[in-house]
């Protein structure tokens, strides 16, 4: 069995196992530790954040369909998808997850959460990182689809 093989372990499990720990207790630090500083400046930057977060995961979901998987390896049956939101970044799903994370902790005031939230932007790149060597060793387009079009933020990074 390759590492790509359709075993769970070979997908990526524990990557599966340790992000929807992080947003379980993201989404818990919120109304636990709420408050922790004033100002309703964040208001307006949670929702602006929440607006991008969902953007992001609607269109990402949408243009990935059948493709849609929270493992690192791709679906042993799946095909290499570049349009849509795919064609501006190449982990829409990633993005909605930390903007939706972000915008959480803003809504709540929560220190804890926010950190949490940060914490999803080095994981979810690692991540983003090894589920890129799957789809390198998988299709044979991905490498110059990697080189024209940037991981998270468009024409940025």
């Amino acid at each position: 069995m390759t590492p790509t093989s359709s075993t769970h372990a070979g997908r990526g499990t524990g990557w599966v196992v340790v992000q929807f720990a992080l947003m379980a207790a993201l989404l818990m630090a919120g109304p636990v530790y709420r408050a922790t500083w004033s100002g309703g400046w964040t208001w307006p930057l949670a929702g602006a954040l929440l607006a991008i977060g969902a953007w992001a995961g609607i269109l990402g979901k949408r243009d990935l369909g059948a493709q849609r998987t929270p493992y690192v390896a791709p679906k042993d049956d799946g095909c290499l998808v570049t349009t849509g939101i795919y064609a501006r970044v190449r982990h829409p799903l990633y993005l909605g997850v930390i903007t939706l994370g972000f915008s959480w902790a803003l809504l709540w005031r929560s220190g804890p959460a926010l950190a949490l939230a940060a914490l999803q932007i080095p994981f979810l790149d690692l991540k983003a990182r090894r589920e890129e060597h799957c789809l390198r060793e998988r299709y044979a387009g991905y490498a110059g689809y990697a080189r024209r079009v940037k991981r998270f933020i468009p024409g940025l990074y």
